[in-house]
């Protein structure tokens, strides 16, 4: 899950670093912080954290920590899963037959981020090799993916192999 959190801790040396060790402690990974030192309220700072947690028991175990350390959670939001799936494509194609089939992909399931890694062979065969890795937010949109992917390759003679 990523989240994105709004603090206030007490305006003291180390409180910034204090409100955000909790966050390696269940295990988090901070992505970003900001602190604004112009937004006091109550002898408190805002911080702004964004950062990812396994499982809403850690995101519960957090706001507990948190609590117990006087730090106020003004707001938290945006929280959200992504799956992460990948494709290799092999075959004869060009770069523009993998940007058309993501644009087409893209009509049939909401992407969070798309990579794609291109590569082609010098040999006589011409083939080609693209890697896409593509985040998402459910199950469901992975599995319309999945069936997107398997039918544009079959239809287009192309060897489709999906990441674990």
């Amino acid at each position: 899950m990523m989240v994105n959190a709004e603090l206030y801790v007490r305006d003291l040396p180390g409180q910034l670093v204090g409100s955000l060790e909790p966050i390696s402690m269940v295990d988090g990974n901070i992505v970003g912080v900001v602190h604004d030192r112009e937004q006091i309220v109550n002898q408190r700072i805002l911080v702004s954290v964004t950062f990812e947690v396994s499982t809403s028991g850690q995101l519960d175990q957090l706001k507990a920590i948190w609590k117990s350390m006087d730090i106020i959670i003004s707001k938290m939001g945006s929280v959200y899963e992504t799956i992460t799936t990948e494709y290799m494509v092999l075959g004869k194609f060009n770069a523009a037959y993998v940007d058309d089939l993501i644009d087409q992909a893209s009509k049939i399931v909401n992407f969070e981020s798309v990579d794609i890694g291109y590569s082609s062979n010098k040999s006589a065969s011409g083939n080609r090799t693209a890697l896409i890795s593509a985040e998402l937010r459910c199950v469901e949109e992975r599995d319309k993916l999945d069936d997107f992917f398997v039918h544009s390759c079959d239809r287009d003679r192309l060897m489709l192999i999906r990441g674990l």
